[in-house]
């Protein structure tokens, strides 16, 4: 008999839901997407997330697809580069959601993102407005945003009333943004994570996570991801290794105590390690 998925679904303002953990695909070359892909679903993950820009739509949907798992027990995001025009009108948002079906081989998303706000351009608004038709179609169950600060959010829900329904941004111990975390709170958006290990740039080798890694018996990427469950985030880890994809997922059989989300929450430096939105215009 097989165990049930032990990953809870966290409710979006849309009526819909989303697991809490999935997988990401950044940085993964389509010709090792397929296998990544096929490794976490087999380990059990249900949510894939990959993007336009990452050019592993291909190999992500070709894994989607072989899988033997019926689509409607899978959540499948990508996003759309809103880089690759220099503006953007409803059919050429349309036109690009199309071109990632494509290459995915789906019939729809569970969620759409813009990538990046570009806040210099300020055009988001009008794609956002695209974004909601996508919805209303049921193409996309759900449309949400990456990467957006307080003030665009803000914008997106006064000038159009939609809500995103999901925001993706950097989120790990050393850059929690708890002001924006605390604004999607407010307003239904659910926070969902990217680079939730701070990108292999030290985070995990710090002596606090080994110290609670060492009291739970468990590696100081296992004691990060259980953190990220425990203060409410959704959270896409990528690897290419099957260890560490399984690894990954092996976080549903243990507890951070109140002491260790302290000592946690002391880590915040405020280190961005990606892109600040206010500043990039993707190219």
């Amino acid at each position: 008999m097989t165990s049930p998925n032990p990953v809870p679904n966290v409710p979006l303002n849309d009526g819909n839901t989303v697991p809490q953990l999935g997988f990401g695909v950044w940085q993964v070359p389509d010709d090792e997407s397929y296998t990544a892909v096929t490794s976490a679903l087999t380990v059990g993950y249900r949510s894939i997330d990959t993007a336009a820009i990452y050019g592993n739509e291909v190999g992500t949907g070709r894994a989607i697809r072989h899988s033997g798992i019926a689509r409607e027990e899978l959540f499948v995001t990508t996003k759309l580069w809103n880089g690759a025009a220099e503006t953007w009108t409803r059919e050429s948002v349309l036109r690009e959601f199309d071109a990632s079906l494509d290459r995915l081989g789906l019939d729809y998303l569970d969620l759409y993102l813009i990538h990046w706000p570009r806040a210099m351009r300020e055009d988001y608004v009008a794609i956002w407005r695209a974004f909601a038709e996508l919805e209303e179609s049921g193409r996309a169950k759900s449309v949400g945003v990456s990467n957006f600060q307080l003030a665009q959010l803000q914008r997106l829900i006064d000038e159009t009333g939609v809500v995103p329904a999901i925001n993706q941004v950097e989120v790990h111990p050393d850059f929690a943004q708890p002001e924006l975390r605390a604004f999607h709170a407010e307003h239904g958006i659910v926070t969902e994570a990217w680079s939730p290990l701070g990108q292999g740039r030290g985070l995990l080798d710090d002596p606090v996570l080994s110290r609670i890694a060492l009291k739970h018996g468990r590696s100081a990427a296992q004691v990060t991801l259980r953190w990220h469950l425990q203060v409410g985030n959704v959270v896409i880890p990528k690897s290419v290794t099957p260890y560490r994809i399984r690894q990954n997922f092996e976080v549903f059989d243990f507890e951070l105590d109140a002491d260790d989300l302290v000592a946690i929450a002391g880590l915040d430096a405020g280190n961005r390690l990606g892109p600040d939105p206010d500043e990039f215009d993707m190219g």
